[in-house]
């Protein structure tokens, strides 16, 4: 049996889940059905080091959400499937577009729509506050929760496991 830093080694495309895992899973709508999201800086900037490590990012998401492209885009995130329930489908137009192994994928979520991925691919990881049968089936958990740093564990795991890490937080030391 593999292990996690194993799996984390091969890794070329690191999906994520949105509500409960880059958020904290509540939802916020105002009168007017305005809707409210709050993302963790922290999560950014481990998906920008992990993107110029070299690893593709990508969002699978049950919602559709006006938010959510805006912060894809503010990350420069290249792949962003929502609305869909379904997300091994989705993966799968994914993986008609860049063909690659599901040992080569990760996919971090939070509930029993991300289950049927988690459990397929390379390195299926749950977050901390995860439904309780999600983490019986992923091959990780983290430590942080879901809009508390999660995404940027998985993606610090990552880089760790594929010996970038220290590198690009050594770019940060560096004068320019």
């Amino acid at each position: 049996m593999q292990s996690v830093t194993e799996r984390a080694a091969k890794i070329k495309l690191c999906l994520f889940d949105v509500d409960g895992v880059l958020t904290d899973g509540r939802l916020f709508f105002n009168n007017g059905g305005d809707e409210f999201k709050s993302f963790n800086t922290l999560d950014g900037q481990g998906i920008k080091m992990l993107q110029a490590s070299g690893v593709d990012v990508g969002i699978i998401t049950g919602r559709t959400s006006d938010l959510v492209a805006r912060r894809t885009n503010d990350l420069g995130i290249k792949w962003l499937i929502q609305g869909r329930e379904d997300k091994f489908s989705a993966l799968q137009e994914i993986l008609a577009q860049k063909p690659l192994a599901l040992d080569e994928i990760a996919f971090v979520g939070d509930d029993l729509p991300d289950l049927r991925v988690i459990s397929r691919v390379g390195l299926g990881i749950a977050v901390a506050n995860a439904a309780p049968f999600v983490k019986e089936h992923a091959h990780h958990i983290t430590e942080r929760k879901g809009g508390e740093g999660a995404a940027r564990e998985v993606c610090e795991l990552i880089m760790s496991a594929q010996d970038t890490l220290n590198a690009a937080n050594q770019h940060y030391l560096e004068s320019e």
